[in-house]
This record gives C-alpha cells, structure tokens and sequence, in this order.
C-alpha cells in the first residue's frame, strides 16, 4: 500500500494557519483562534495517518487511549512521539490556545516522525 501524503497536507495547512494568521511575537503565537485551528489540524492529520496504518476499525470514534494501546504493543519511540503529539496539538494548543513556538516546532517534529512511521507500516 503506497503512503498518503493526506497527513502530510494536513500538517502544511496547520503551518500555513500560524505562518499567515495567528501573529508571532517573541516566539509566542498571539491569535488563540488560529493557534486552536493549527493544532487541531495538525492533531487530526497524525490521526488519520495513524488510522492507516494500525487499521482502525471504521465503525465507532477510537479514544486517544485506544492509539496508545496500539502504539505500545508495535513501538515505544512512536508512542513517546505520539504522546507529543497529543499534548502540544491537542491539549495546549486546541484546549487551550497555547503556542509557545518552540513546543509548536517539537510538536511538528514528532507529527512527521509519527506519519513517517505510519507510512512505513502502510507499505507493508
């Protein structure tokens, strides 16, 4: 199976919302509206590569406990990014509006590490 570059787009759209829209100042991103929209972007396109890779079953919405479920049987390293990924996209900067550029960049950083491993495991 060829890798999706979907989770790839994702993450560029997020990176494009805070680049354009959510003003830098002293490495913090002050427009909380567009921070909650980068990172919920960024968080949704880890999912769906995730939902690639580990084969999600379609019917019902899996809670981010079961991905950490799945991630710890096949690799810790992925699950410590994942883990990462969870709290920079989806609770500091979609619950709360945080965005500290330099969380923002690890964050990214594990995003790819993760849909880089997921698209491994798709070829397969």
């Amino acid at each position: 199976m060829k890798q999706s570059l979907e989770p790839f787009r994702y993450l560029d759209n997020a990176k494009e919302i805070l680049s354009t829209k959510a003003n830098k100042e002293d490495g913090y991103y002050q427009d909380k509206k567009y921070i909650k929209m980068a990172g919920h972007t960024a968080y949704s396109g880890v999912l769906l590569a995730l939902d690639e890779a580990l084969l999600r079953p379609k019917k019902g919405r899996k809670s981010v406990e079961w991905y950490k479920e799945e991630l710890a049987k096949l690799d810790k390293k992925i699950l410590a990014h994942f883990n990462e990924v969870y709290e920079i996209f989806h609770l500091f900067m979609s619950y709360d509006g945080f965005g500290k550029e330099k969380y923002v960049i690890e964050g990214f950083e594990s995003a790819e590490k993760v849909i880089n491993w997921a698209g491994s495991r798709s070829k397969a």
